[in-house]
């Protein structure tokens, strides 16, 4: 990863990262990437979903990190989701792996994936789950130590509506 970009957890949603996270969703989105959205992708739709998970971070309950530039512009984002239901005190999930376009094969999608597992493994988790539709995904979580559980077909949309097929992984923090 370049030296001029750096991964931070953000302490809050406040209107600039709503702002820079939107934009990058909608990179992601419009970029055929499936994360739950479908296409139009619309600033109001990326900006409420952020805004959705606002108390979630301010409690703890969900981590965000954040890549960005030297100026400050956000070019990759992933989730660390904490909450868990009460006999999953140990697990978190590892979502919404997003890096903008223009931004990738720099190695930011790696120093975020090491950054979640840092921020979980902080938190006292020892076990982390994910999905994924992508195979270029897959190939980075793999590279790092994850292992693929399975394959389930037709579990989600891509963004034009057609339906796509998902991988799970997961990652021992032990």
């Amino acid at each position: 990863m370049p030296d001029d970009i750096r991964v931070r957890l953000l302490p809050g949603l406040g209107e600039r990262q709503i702002e820079g996270l939107s934009a990058l969703l909608i990179d992601c989105v419009e970029g055929g990437a499936s994360v739950g959205f479908l296409l139009p992708m619309t600033t109001s739709k990326a900006a409420g979903y952020w805004r959705s998970l606002a108390l979630g971070v301010r409690s703890g309950e969900r981590l965000v990190l954040a890549a960005e530039d030297a100026p400050g512009a956000i070019l990759g984002t992933t989730q660390v989701v904490l909450k868990q239901f009460e006999n999953q005190p140990h697990r978190a999930d590892v979502a919404k792996m997003l890096v903008h376009r223009r931004a990738r094969r720099r190695g930011i999608g790696a120093a975020l994936l090491a950054a979640a597992e840092h921020a979980a493994r902080d938190a006292g988790k020892t076990l982390l789950v994910l999905d994924t539709a992508g195979e270029e995904a897959a190939r980075l979580y793999e590279r790092h130590g994850w292992q693929r559980c399975g394959r389930i077909p037709d579990y989600a949309l891509w963004p034009d509506g057609t339906p796509c097929a998902t991988t799970i992984f997961f990652k021992s923090l032990r």
